[in-house]
């Protein structure tokens, strides 16, 4: 089973990264960043969608 994929903007930084973990780990909010170990990160919501072997 795939893990979530979440997308962060640091705010001390600039840096935008992407961090996959668990929907329980991302409830916790422990997310640093990884160039600056900086912990003021805001969630990006970037647009979804679902790439299944169906056809239309």
């Amino acid at each position: 089973m795939a893990m979530p994929t979440y997308e962060y903007r640091c705010e001390r930084c600039r840096e935008d990264f992407t961090v996959q973990m668990g929907i329980s780990e991302h409830d916790r909010g422990e997310i640093k960043c990884p160039k600056c170990g900086g912990a003021e990160v805001v969630q990006q919501y970037s647009t979804f969608y679902a790439k299944t072997s169906r056809k239309s």
